[in-house]
């Protein structure tokens, strides 16, 4: 049928096109709730989960469809898996952890690729692009009731060319459709269903489809049923695509500068000041999403704004949102980390999925929080998520793994997967586990009542039904620090230290118990990109905390990455590799700019914490290779995927700090570090210009990418230099760098002068060898394009005058 309509001519008399028809077909199917609602209102009290994006960053719409038919989708879980399959298709032998668990469908998908592309064109199909990834919850829940579906599969597979593609692996291809999506419905997430045509443009677009027309939702069966002639089609797609062109082009004008990092700044805290939630802190009510790349800019912001209220309000905001994440639910209090966000507004019930991004990000938000107050609590949340890291998401290579799920099968049994169900607890469980009385107690409490208040657990369970939709978390408990240490002890009539020392007990039997049930599904890809983030982690962490262990975690993960994932001989970063008795590289990925750009800065942190400059000798070949490979020429600033590649419609340029930062805004901070270390004035000059390209959203708004603008004001204020002269591994020389990586200084590079002349920093910057200990003493000197201040060689001086390294 769809096939017939496909290859039918256009009726003379036809005047409605594709907007029309699609808004006639599904008049009445949007709820007044999700309309008023918006895609950031979709949570788990819909069955919606939220994207991180907020709709006044979306593109604005150059074409729109019905929003009737486009509804936000995200994040999630798997469902069960069989050992026995009777249907096998082409994802079968792919690697992508995503791509396999459809390997099974009575669907016949291809992977993307030319052979798609080919048998589009030669059988004259149209093409269905379904996209997702691994940890996906509605991805999974499309798949049990469409993909799975015998009818449906026969329908999908005898009237299209059926793609499957993970976002994970393919970022540049999903922010293509992506962006026709959200340009269209005004919202975004996935799993992502898109059709296009044989020439790869999009002329129908949404997120999550049910089988059949279901609670105000199309089904996929009717768009599927959907006909329309081909000229309306091919003409409504090439017309979004080419105004989608002009609406995300990116470039600088000539003569133009950035602008002024102060008042970008401040405009900056406004808005983020505007959307805080003062009770629980984080920005919004609900959903919640952790946002550190926010986190890190007021805590920069403070640096330079200390003495004035701004500051001082910037700096609360941050550290108050990480406190009450900390103390929230979506903290895993027994098995570390951190879940993606969080339901609701005081950061309870979380939507349960980890992720490696997340993970690498808040560790150095609350490492730099330490740094910030002097605070020890924020210090152990740092190590709590790196223990997370290297115990569940740590491969032997060196590299990290992608994701935990969210859903997995209750302890209890059965064949359905829950969301929470890993991480969960009942009253009576807790009860059986902590039955024994703590001496001294008022009352003689049981350690199962101290752990009980403290965390909030309820006989009736703590999650509200709002919160729980689909009843998976009945009778469950979120655990939620209610109480401080103080007030508990207070209540039982101990001390502070010895409850402590029992919730650390409690904790650790629950921990014993938890890895008895069964296990969420891993992802274990491993992406070059958030694996330079978790890089910057360890290293960060490592040298702040003086870990040796947490700086070799980042030193096996550094030489993970250039043992799996770069091919000196082509030069090119690896897009992703996964876990095998030998690493299994996916070579016909070639890495995207993220991929380049959070290694590179990964690398420069790698280096800060161990001084060996190979690391820096690797971060300026990978520089001068991204710089072929994505650096525009004529409007300045970094396109995100390779502009030769004629399978991407649209040559795009990140312009939001999400759920990761954009490789953009890393790369104008990376550029600037390395100009320091080179000398390569030709970086610096490419930072302006990167931040050029960007100056009306830096302007207009800056919130949008808060990291671009920490990298606005570092080049405003004027990268210090910080060289410590002295004799690698020395305890003087330790010393000083000791109270340096002490002290969070945003707007700093350090360098290790140890009187070699031959090294790779002497050879880039001669100036190096000219530096000298005092009276053979280790010696810092904190120099301004190599003008430098007087000379410190005692430790405690350096924390005293931190302005010096600021400005």
């Amino acid at each position: 049928m769809l096939r017939l309509a496909w290859r039918r001519s256009a009726s003379k008399h036809s005047r409605a096109g594709p907007t029309c028809v699609l808004t006639a077909a599904y008049s009445g199917a949007y709820s007044p709730q999700q309309k008023s609602q918006g895609d950031l209102r979709c949570f788990r009290q819909i069955p919606h989960p939220p994207s991180d994006r907020s709709p006044l960053l979306h593109p604005r719409a150059a074409c729109y469809l019905s929003p009737s038919v486009f509804m936000s989708m995200a994040s999630g879980s798997e469902g069960p898996s069989s050992t026995s399959h009777k249907h096998s298709n082409r994802l079968a032998k792919e690697r992508s952890p995503y791509l396999l668990q459809h390997a099974h469908n009575p669907v016949d998908w291809y992977p993307w690729g030319k052979d798609a592309f080919d048998k589009a064109k030669n059988e004259d199909k149209p093409i269905f692009l379904s996209v997702g990834y691994s940890t996906c919850h509605w991805c999974h829940v499309m798949e049990r009731e469409s993909f799975e579906d015998e009818e449906i599969g026969k329908i999908l597979s005898e009237n299209f060319i059926c793609i499957k593609l993970d976002r994970e692996e393919r970022p540049d291809v999903d922010k293509v459709y992506m962006t026709f999506v959200q340009a269209t419905s005004g919202g975004g997430g996935w799993p992502m269903s898109v059709w296009l045509t044989p020439e790869l443009r999009p002329f129908i677009g949404g997120t999550y489809f049910p089988p059949r027309d279901r609670g105000g939702r199309p089904g996929i069966t009717c768009v599927l049923k959907w006909q329309n002639n081909r000229p309306a089609l091919e003409s409504s797609g090439e017309r979004i695509i080419e105004a989608l062109k002009k609406g995300t082009t990116i470039t600088a004008n000539a003569g133009q500068s950035p602008p002024l990092a102060p008042d970008v700044a401040n405009r900056c805290f406004q808005q983020l000041a505007h959307s805080y939630e003062e009770e629980y802190g984080g920005f919004r009510d609900a959903p919640k999403f952790p946002s550190p790349v926010n986190l890190m800019f007021l805590m920069s912001y403070w640096t330079v704004n200390r003495s004035t209220s701004e500051g001082v309000e910037a700096l609360q905001m941050a550290l108050h949102t990480l406190r009450m994440m900390a103390l929230g639910g979506i903290h895993d209090h027994i098995a570390q980390g951190f879940h993606r966000y969080s339901t609701d507004s005081s950061w309870h019930v979380p939507h349960f999925e980890k992720m490696l991004y997340d993970q690498a990000q808040l560790a150095v938000a609350y490492i730099t929080a330490s740094q910030v107050s002097g605070e020890q609590f924020f210090a152990e949340v740092a190590k709590d998520v790196l223990l997370y890291v290297s115990r569940d998401l740590s491969d032997k290579s060196g590299g990290f793994y992608s994701a935990e799920d969210a859903d997995s099968v209750p302890a209890s049994g059965g064949p359905e997967k829950r969301e929470g169900a890993f991480c969960v607890w009942t009253a009576s469980e807790v009860r059986e586990l902590l039955p024994d009385v703590v001496e001294g107690t008022a009352g003689n409490a049981t350690l199962a009542d101290i752990f009980m208040h403290h965390y909030g657990v309820k006989e009736q369970g703590n999650v509200a039904p709002e919160q729980d939709p689909h009843g998976e978390l009945q009778g469950q408990n979120v655990l939620i620090v209610r109480y401080s240490v103080e007030l508990t002890a207070a209540r039982f009539g101990i001390t502070v230290e010895k409850v402590n020392e029992l919730l650390a007990s409690a904790r650790a039997k629950m921990a014993v118990v938890r890895k008895s049930r069964p296990r969420p599904h891993l992802d274990t890809k491993m992406l070059a990109s958030w694996n330079g983030l978790m890089l910057s982690a360890y290293a960060r962490v490592g040298a702040v905390l003086g870990d040796k262990d947490l700086v070799e975690r980042a030193v096996k993960a550094g030489g993970f990455l250039k043992e799996h994932l770069w091919d000196a001989k082509q030069q090119t970063i690896l897009r992703s590799c996964y876990r095998g008795d030998q690493m299994e590289v996916s070579p016909s990925i070639s890495g995207f700019l993220d991929d380049y750009a959070f290694i590179i800065c990964g690398l420069l942190d790698l280096y800060e914490a161990t001084l060996q400059t190979e690391w820096l000798q690797w971060a300026e070949e990978l520089q001068l290779r991204q710089d072929v490979l994505f650096w525009d020429d004529q409007g300045g600033g970094y396109f995100c995927s390779d502009p030769t590649d004629s399978t991407v419609l649209l040559q795009l340029k990140e312009d939001q700090d999400g759920a990761e930062p954009s490789a953009n805004s890393v790369s104008a901070f990376n550029l600037l570090r390395l100009s320091h270390y080179t000398g390569r004035q030709e970086w610096l000059q490419k930072s302006q210009q990167l931040l050029t390209a960007f100056s009306d959203r830096l302007t207009t708004v800056p919130i949008a990418l808060p990291e671009m603008v920490r990298a606005l004001m570092a080049q405003h204020y004027t990268l210090k230099q910080i060289v410590i002269c002295g004799q690698r591994d020395a305890p003087d020389t330790t010393s000083l760098l000791a109270a340096v990586k002490s002290l969070f200084l945003p707007y700093k590079v350090l360098m290790l002068a140890d009187g070699d002349t031959e090294s790779f920093l002497c050879q880039r910057l001669p100036v190096l060898s000219s530096m000298s200990q005092l009276r053979g003493v280790a010696t810092a000197y904190v120099c301004q394009d190599f003008t430098c201040s007087l000379p410190v060689t005692d430790p405690q001086e350096l924390p005293c005058y931190p302005q010096k390294l600021l400005f």
